[in-house]
């Protein structure tokens, strides 16, 4: 009863205004467009402006469709608000209402937007005046498309196709609005070119109204395009500008014959001697590589494996031409290619003019080593292990024994590391002894006592040694060293004595002298005499105490009328174990005859 009271006061006052001819003043304003993403809430705002004091209005909401008619579906004045019921937004839109003195705001607020959705918004504010005004917002709806899928052809592509070839798809499905595929190649973007390149796309519209497209690339393949890389890039709108999406890449694999072989050796990167094992490899410049046939320079064919030819344990006689052969599958001629191979070589070093030897002591020697080869050599002459010389000639002035030996001579390739080859020869040299001189020859041993003595002597024919003491034969032993003979014998000492050792052979002899000093009786009789004097002393000492009256109950003083003795005679007897005489020996006196 009180809603249909308002209504009728309501229609009361405006026709009363209407019969006075008020008409208020009204203005809207809208966006042009407003975009939104599929599936999320889109807003749509319609402001306006208005003289009418009273504060009435009137909001109506349409939208056009296809055809351009108009469809409302919301409505509402100051005692009511309506939604409409039969339109494809019923149930999903929300009207909100912001007033103000003199001007407010009319939000329309579209849930879960949809495709169908996106049309022309009308906003119509009416005042209680006829005074009214619309404004009009275009909503669009957006959605990306999925990854871009590419496709390339899985075989070898002829590059002498007479027309464009597919080289493969690519699609891009569920988007909206529509995307567009562009083609790239090596990242340069590829357009319909007359028997060149041609793009073929297709659009489809799934039940939900999404965009799918699926392009098609076909080129006249060249062989350049062997190993080019090629993507499709997907354009699509997004909200406020464009958004791109681009594919992997693909390798197109294009098949063309060879006019082109080459031939190298692979293996060893280096200069080549003999006992190598040699590899070369052959390829041409088609696609895929051919099947080469391997020649020598006798064009005897030989077996490789994967276009790969091994020869194992080369010598100089593999030297020469050698040749990789395809033949070409349109015009069946033949495509070769080509090497030279050269094995260096080091012959066995000779050694001249003999491997054996033999000279005298102050003899000269000119040896040669010679190795013939195909670089280079250079040569080392050693003995024992140090060297002795450089070059191929080894020269020795005045031999001695000391130079006998063995004699290696080594050559080598600078170049080439591991090519050498050696060679030897044995020194001899003749002559007469020699005999190492001792550390020293003169001893001095005890009496009854045993020495052995030492001999060593060289030479060649190898010496004799013997033995000789007083001018007899000394019984001796020997042994057989590297370098001469060692001889030794026993002397027991009884006295002074001389022992010689001798070496000879038939180019002469040589002498040795040993002199032996024996120790014992003359020692002891040495000992004996300083005895005696250090008794003869000590006897004097005590007959100048007895005659000073210092010993023996003497009185002290002297008598100093008595005539003194000029001087003291001491006399000291000794005795001879082999003469048995009695010596006096006088100590500040002359010999006496008597006793004193």
């Amino acid at each position: 009863m009180a809603l249909r009271t308002k209504t009728a006061l309501l229609v009361g006052l405006l026709f009363l205004l209407h019969t006075w001819g008020v008409k208020a003043q009204v203005k809207v304003e809208m966006e042009d467009r407003v975009e939104v993403t599929l599936g999320t809430a889109a807003e749509i705002p319609c402001l306006y402006t208005t003289d009418d004091g009273f504060g009435g209005l009137i909001i109506e909401w349409f939208y056009l469709d296809p055809a351009g008619k108009q469809h409302r579906i919301y409505f509402q004045d100051p005692t009511m608000r309506i939604e409409e019921t039969n339109s494809q937004f019923t149930g999903r839109i929300k009207v909100d209402v912001t007033p103000s003195q003199g001007s407010g705001q009319v939000l329309l607020r579209v849930l879960e937007t949809r495709l169908g959705d996106e049309v022309d918004f009308i906003c119509l504010v009416k005042s209680l005046t006829d005074g009214n005004d619309q404004g009009k917002t275009q909503l669009r709806v957006f959605e990306k498309p999925a990854h871009p899928i590419i496709k390339s052809v899985d075989k070898d592509i002829w590059f002498n196709n007479e027309e464009p070839v597919k080289i493969g798809s690519c699609e891009a499905k569920n988007g909206y609005p529509r995307p567009n595929i562009t083609w790239y190649k090596d990242n340069t973007p590829l357009s319909n070119v007359p028997n060149e390149v041609s793009v073929v796309s297709q659009v489809a519209t799934g039940s939900s109204g999404l965009f799918s497209v699926e392009s098609e690339l076909s080129l006249k393949v060249v062989k350049e395009d062997q190993g080019s890389e090629f993507y499709c890039e997907v354009n699509y709108q997004i909200i406020g500008g464009f958004g791109m999406l681009e594919s992997e890449k693909k390798k197109i694999r294009v098949s063309y014959p060879s006019d082109e072989v080459n031939l190298w050796v692979k293996s060893p990167k280096r200069d080549i001697k003999e006992g190598d094992t040699v590899e070369f490899e052959c390829l041409g410049n088609g696609n895929p590589q051919p099947l080469v046939t391997f020649r020598n320079r006798e064009m005897v064919e030989l077996n490789a494996i994967n276009n790969v030819l091994e020869l194992r344990n080369v010598s100089r006689l593999d030297s020469g031409l050698y040749e990789c052969v395809t033949t070409h599958i349109e015009t069946f001629e033949e495509v070769v290619g080509n090497t030279t191979l050269f094995v260096n070589y080091l012959e066995p070093a000779d050694v001249s003019p003999e491997e054996t030897l033999t000279l005298s002591q102050g003899a000269d020697l000119n040896q040669s080593c010679n190795a013939l080869s195909s670089l280079k050599t250079h040569t080392v002459w050693m003995k024992n292990g140090v060297k002795v010389a450089t070059g191929n000639i080894l020269s020795l002035r005045d031999v001695v024994y000391d130079m006998a030996g063995t004699y290696e001579c080594m050559v080598t390739v600078p170049q080439l590391v591991g090519m050498e080859t050696s060679a030897a020869f044995q020194l001899i040299v003749e002559g007469s002894p020699e005999i190492s001189e001792p550390q020293s020859t003169s001893l001095e041993q005890a009496v009854e006592s045993t020495v052995v003595l030492t001999c060593r002597a060289r030479g060649n024919p190898r010496p004799t040694i013997t033995w000789r003491s007083a001018g007899s034969l000394v019984d001796s032993q020997s042994n057989v060293t590297e370098d001469g003979v060692l001889s030794w014998v026993n002397v027991k000492v009884s006295s002074d004595l001389n022992v010689s050792c001798h070496a000879s052979n038939t180019n002469g002899n040589v002498e040795t002298l040993y002199s032996i000093k024996a120790r014992g009786s003359g020692v002891i009789i040495a000992v004996l005499i300083i005895c005696l004097l250090l008794l003869a002393i000590l006897g004097s000492v005590l007959y100048f105490l007895y005659k000073k009256g210092k010993i023996c109950g003497r009185s002290g003083k002297q008598d100093l009328t008595k005539e003194k003795t000029s001087r003291d005679n001491i006399v000291v007897e000794m005795k001879s174990d082999n003469t048995e005489e009695a010596v006096l020996l006088a100590v500040n006196g002359d010999k006496k005859s008597g006793d004193q």
